[in-house]
């Protein structure tokens, strides 16, 4: 089944800028993640699709090959330069003259560069804020200890390849054109080796998990990427390793809603309250914080706690926390309560209009209406 374009999955136009793609990734993440679509394969699937058009548009490098050669420049599978190495297109086309035309003696194939590894980093929105220290356990395959990586038994080395003298290729006449292939005895890489490692049995890794600490930096959010240079797999025969990046994303909040550096919760509050002010706490990752409300406050009315939102992992500003305040209908009324609030509304007499104006507002409206209506 062919692959989806990576700019339709997301959602984001061809010339989206990383912002863009980060905030459509955000979404999507949220809304397709495992721990929210109870274990449905098919949403898993749509999250993997989202997840991997997310990490290919936002590797510079990855999208300038996706955008050229379309998933061919990305997918290993196909010959492109995604993750796991794979020879790129300069090579392609290199390789396939110099198989033609002699090619100048260029070795075809070399020890390749070990693949990059993912990691998916669970946090909780605390953790996030404030940063930690985790300790993560990576299945990969590591350099092997006894032979050093360079697949020959302790005390041995490779040695060049005796029938290409380590070129990595031989040259077979055919007809005028002298052809060059990849050489049958060394696979290409130039060395071969007699007495191979007992451990690795001559690959120079083996499959292995290890523990790597990492340093999540405060105010990461869904979505960002950590860089673990050289912790990816190890490369055959002695090559240099991958990279490891570790994926984060943070868990959804039962008081607290995150959008870039600000936080939003919603605040009840008593009609008394509303009606009359006063003074309430509410929560902040910090702890309690009071927050003066003003008398005749409506529900929905949005008040701002600046500097008690997330710093920015990036910029270091730090955003604020928006609260709004939703005013509750008391209920479970005794007989007496019930009857206090008839007096109070019929102390109100036909003075409604000064103290319910949205109610007179939206009334008016609805006569109007239904007078045009009549015409």
């Amino acid at each position: 089944m062919s692959k989806r374009d990576y700019y339709e999955v997301l959602g984001v136009a061809k010339d989206a800028s990383e912002r863009e793609i980060k905030k459509a990734y955000k979404r999507l993440a949220m809304k397709y993640h495992p721990d929210r679509t109870d274990g449905d394969e098919a949403l898993a699937e749509k999250f993997k699709e989202i997840s991997e058009a997310y990490e290919i548009l936002t590797d510079s490098q990855k999208r300038a090959a996706y955008d050229q050669y379309g998933h061919a420049g990305v997918d290993p599978n196909q010959g492109g330069a995604g993750f796991g190495g794979g020879a790129d297109f300069g090579d392609i086309f290199g390789d396939m003259f110099g198989d033609i035309f002699g090619g100048g003696g260029r070795r075809q194939s070399r020890a390749q560069r070990g693949a990059d590894l993912r990691y998916n980093l669970e946090l909780t929105l605390e953790e996030a804020v404030r940063g930690k220290n985790v300790e993560i356990k990576v299945p990969t395959w590591v350099s092997c200890e006894p032979c050093g990586g360079s697949g020959a038994k302790k005390g041995t080395s490779p040695k060049s390849c005796p029938t290409c003298h380590g070129s990595g290729q031989v040259q077979m006449r055919q007809g005028f054109f002298a052809v060059q292939q990849t050489c049958p005895t060394c696979s290409g890489r130039g060395q071969v080796i007699s007495d191979p490692c007992n451990s690795c049995h001559g690959q120079g890794r083996v499959e292995k998990s290890k523990t790597l600490s990492v340093k999540v930096p405060a105010g990461v959010d869904t979505g960002d990427r950590i860089r673990l240079a050289g912790e990816g797999e190890a490369g055959q025969f002695g090559a240099p390793a991958g990279d490891l990046y570790v994926q984060v994303n943070v868990r959804e909040h039962p008081i607290f809603v995150r959008d870039g550096n600000n936080l939003y919760c919603e605040v009840p509050i008593g009609f008394t309250s509303a009606a009359l002010g006063g003074e309430i706490e509410v929560p902040t990752l910090d702890g309690r914080a009071k927050l003066k409300i003003p008398n005749e406050t409506q529900t929905g009315k949005m008040f701002r706690m600046r500097g008690k939102g997330v710093q920015s992992v990036r910029s270091g500003s730090v955003g604020d926390l928006i609260c709004k305040v939703i005013v509750e209908t008391p209920v479970k009324l005794t007989e007496h309560q019930k009857e206090l609030l008839r007096e109070l509304e019929e102390s109100m007499g036909d003075s409604n209009a000064k103290h319910k104006p949205k109610e007179k507002g939206f009334f008016d409206g609805v006569k109007n209406f239904f007078d045009d209506l009549r015409g």
